[in-house]
């Protein structure tokens, strides 16, 4: 019988482990696996094909857009009129909008990277059908 359990990258594996052999669980058939974890740079903008959930694009359309429509509104009574103030709208709405997005986009991700826990070793133990209930409580009680 094959006992799987996934766990952080910490003591309490080490002491599972431990408490395994212990128990009579041979060395031999305790297999740990530790998983590369994958660093990827952040991309600006989503694509059809990839998204990673925060775009940095969604802020810049709106702000973007609300800024044109205060522009062409304003601009009646402005001297350059509404196309020229439409368009200085969308442009300082587009940049604004990347901005915040972009800064409060970092403490969001760095907020994020906290609350993920990733399984960081996969750990396979060959053992008897009775001894796998012994084996489940011990992986249990070292936060498996």
């Amino acid at each position: 019988m094959y006992v799987i359990s996934s766990f952080e990258h910490s003591l309490f594996l080490e002491l599972a482990i431990t408490a395994l052999e212990q128990k009579g669980i041979a060395k031999e058939k305790i297999l740990a696996v530790p998983l590369e974890q994958k660093v990827e740079k952040r991309k600006f903008f989503d694509t059809i094909h990839r998204s990673d959930g925060i775009s940095l694009f969604d802020g810049a359309a709106a702000l973007g857009t609300a800024f044109m429509a205060l522009g062409v509104i304003y601009g009646f009574v402005w001297k350059w009129g509404p196309i020229i103030w439409g368009l200085i709208g969308l442009l300082c709405g587009v940049f604004l909008g990347f901005l915040l997005d972009f800064f409060t986009g970092k403490e969001r991700r760095n907020k994020k990277k906290v609350k993920n826990i990733a399984t960081e070793v996969i750990l396979i133990i060959n053992c008897s059908e009775n001894q796998g209930e012994m084996v489940e409580k011990v992986l249990w009680d070292h936060f498996a």
